[in-house]
């Protein structure tokens, strides 16, 4: 199986700082020793976990003889930013479709989408969760015209090329996850993709770990759904063999709040704990995470979190998380 990781590992233009590390949560009370894969630090612009999936999506899009790139994702999107990063390092234009209207107060991954000079289309919260796909294929075609030759990555880079990032990772963690006796890996699970992709990973290298994934939107049902579906893409596309079910797929729910990116009480309380602690989450993807594994780990002696970053949304929320 190492053999087809290391073929998998050859679609791709290195973009990340990799290997990423992974510390010990030092003298923190809970009945588990926490350890933390940090990939907050896959770059200083390109940090977290978006980075990993889009080196494998912009090889892929080189290798069609595309030139520009076409994504989607709400206002503060940390995908978002790492595609128009990783467009500009390797010669794309970048349009972004963005849920919503422009801020009063340009901060945040959205500050960074203009500094470098992303075009952006905005629709409607209606027009994006009925017909995004449906839309970024428009404008696509109406690239075209103008002798582009667009490639569109979808929410996350979350399909069975982007979760090839993750397989990789999985790879990278897998020695300590053994010497370590980790029990349960826990992440945050907000369009699937990285979750696939340690999925198919941990099948690959036989890895005797729990991967959990605690989700951020929608439902257990919708993703158990969409990372099954993933998982038998890549199977399909790279002739993995492997098979995956829905059984396969851990996920935890309760820890949404009122809604996607909507931060709650419990989950602002988690982050200033943690930034005591030096570690910096955020309020839409790894607040949550955290917070919802805390509260249902207590059955594990040792555990992996993965950290998949999301620093820059942090400066959006200064007003929730300092009152």
């Amino acid at each position: 199986m190492k053999e087809i990781i290391e073929k998998l590992k050859k679609r791709k233009i290195n973009l990340a700082w990799k290997p990423t590390p992974v510390e010990l949560l030092e003298n923190f009370p809970h009945p588990a020793k926490i350890y933390i894969k940090r990939d907050d630090y896959t770059g200083l612009i390109s940090s977290g976990n978006k980075i990993r999936k889009l080196e494998y999506c912009l090889y892929d899009a080189k290798e069609k003889g595309c030139d520009t790139l076409i994504t989607c994702g709400g206002i503060q999107s940390n995908h978002c930013r790492v595609t128009v990063y990783a467009g500009r390092k390797t010669g794309f234009d970048v349009y972004l479709v963005l849920r919503g209207t422009p801020p009063e107060i340009t901060q945040g991954n959205f500050l960074l989408d203009k500094l470098m000079s992303a075009k952006i289309k905005y629709v409607t919260y209606e027009e994006y969760k009925e017909r995004i796909n449906e839309i970024m294929e428009e404008l696509a075609e109406e690239l075209k015209k103008q002798d582009k030759k667009p490639y569109i990555i979808p929410e996350g880079a979350s399909n069975e090329v982007g979760c090839l990032g993750y397989i990789e990772c999985m790879e990278e963690m897998k020695e300590f996850v053994e010497k370590e006796n980790i029990e349960a890996i826990y992440l945050a699970v907000g369009s699937g993709g990285t979750y696939a992709g340690l999925l198919l990973g941990k099948k690959l290298l036989n890895a005797n770990v729990k991967i959990i994934g605690v989700i951020v939107c929608d439902s257990i049902k919708f993703f158990k759904g969409k990372i099954e579906d993933i998982c038998h893409k890549a199977i399909f596309q790279y002739e993995l063999p492997l098979s995956v079910s829905s059984e396969d797929v851990e996920l935890i729910e309760g820890y949404i709040g009122a809604g996607y990116a909507i931060p709650y009480e419990e989950e602002i309380e988690t982050i200033k704990e943690m930034a005591k602690y030096g570690i910096i989450l955020d309020p839409v993807y790894t607040g949550k995470a955290f917070y919802g594994m805390l509260k249902e780990s207590k059955e594990f002696k040792k555990i992996l979190f993965l950290h998949t970053g999301g620093i820059f949304s942090v400066f959006a929320y200064s007003r929730e998380i300092i009152q």
